[in-house]
Order: C-alpha cells, then sequence, then structure tokens
C-alpha cells in the first residue's frame, strides 16, 4: 500500500463530470475512492447503453493495462467522486512484484465477461418483464431477510441497462405491482412480495 501511494494520483470530480470519453487515450487504471460512476457506450444513433455502475473499491480501464489504446467507453461522475490513479507502467511493475493484485484483477474480469454474457443473453431472448424481474433478483441480498431491494440506479439507467426504454420500464413495473408480484416503496425502494412467482413472469 505505502508503494502504491507513492504513484497514485487523487482526482476530484463534479456530478456529471466525465472521467474519460470514448476515443481518449486509455493509459491509467481508475480506482473509485468515493462517490459513484456509471460506464456506458454510445450508438451510432446517439442511444446510451448503460454498461455497469461503479461504487467505492471498483475500477476501470482496466484494459490500459494490456495494450495502448483507446477508450471504447464514456465514464461519467453520477455525484462528487473521488477517483485514484495509477499509470500503466507502475501498475504492471506491481503486478509482476505482487501477484495477488494480478489475481484480483482477473477475478474482476471473469466476474464482468460473465455478468456480459448473461445481460447479452437476455437482450436476445428474454421479454421485458422478465429482464426486469431478473434484475430485481439479482439485486436482492440473499443473506437478509428483507424482500426490499434498492435500485443502484436511476430508472433512466436502468431502462438503457435492460435495453428498453423508461416509459416501457415504468409501465412494465407497474403492471408487475398490479399483479402483485412486488411493491414500489418509493422510487428507488423495491419490495419483492413473491419471488418465485416473480421469475415465472
Amino acid at each position: 500500500m505505502d508503494e502504491i501511494l507513492n504513484v497514485v494520483r487523487s482526482v476530484t470530480y463534479k456530478k456529471g463530470e466525465f472521467i474519460y470519453r470514448q476515443g481518449e487515450s486509455s493509459d491509467s487504471l481508475y480506482i473509485i475512492h468515493s462517490g459513484k460512476v456509471r460506464i456506458y457506450r454510445l450508438s451510432e444513433s446517439g442511444k446510451e447503453q448503460v454498461l455497469r455502475i461503479l461504487n467505492p473499491g471498483d475500477f476501470t480501464g482496466e484494459l490500459a493495462l494490456f495494450k495502448e489504446g483507446t477508450h471504447e467507453t464514456y465514464a461519467e461522475a453520477m455525484v462528487d467522486s473521488s477517483i485514484c490513479l495509477i499509470n500503466r507502467d507502475d501498475l504492471q511493475q506491481f503486478l509482476m512484484k505482487y501477484p495477488s493484485i494480478s489475481l484480483h484483477i482477473l477475478s474482476e474480469f471473469s466476474n464482468r465477461l460473465e455478468q456480459t454474457e448473461k445481460q447479452t443473453a437476455r437482450f436476445a431472448t428474454e421479454k421485458v418483464e422478465t429482464r426486469i424481474a431478473l434484475f430485481f433478483a439479482d439485486c436482492m441480498d440473499k443473506e437478509s431477510k428483507s424482500n426490499a431491494i434498492e435500485l443502484p440506479m436511476s430508472r433512466k439507467d436502468l431502462a438503457s441497462y435492460l435495453g428498453t426504454t423508461p416509459e416501457t420500464l415504468s409501465r412494465k413495473i407497474t403492471e408487475l405491482e398490479k399483479d402483485g408480484y412486488i411493491k414500489q416503496r418509493s422510487n428507488k425502494i423495491i419490495e419483492i412480495i413473491d419471488l418465485d412467482e416473480l421469475l415465472l413472469v
């Protein structure tokens, strides 16, 4: 940690500021120290596709560790955020010196690949209401006795993440509530009334 602190650079970003943009040079690893960051792509038509939401302890820009290139996504601060930057050369030295760091990054690569494959499969094969139900199930804390979940992103971003429109998302959530599967406690808090039945929609 002492060695890393000697080379890390801390940068703060205001809500709505870009950490990086698609097409910009990619030469650093970005670690979220505080705040929240959303990673998304823009299609040729300008439509956003949210890929993931990053919280403290998460990182992005990892592809820069292995090759020189440009960012293929946008990283935007959702709230005021503090980001730690480590450039490629310094991090590569750490990876060779401390294999445990390499294993941690590989583990995260594996998790992201699994999530991306799951998301792609759902887009291709599942109805919108099924995608919503599966997302709610993924958000549930298996250790908690509570059936309430807090949405990790805005409904606009959730619609983008699930490959639908905000209007369709709102309509489908209302239908799920009307059918007795869920209850909307607030815009962010959803109570799952019957998880087994919800997963059958």
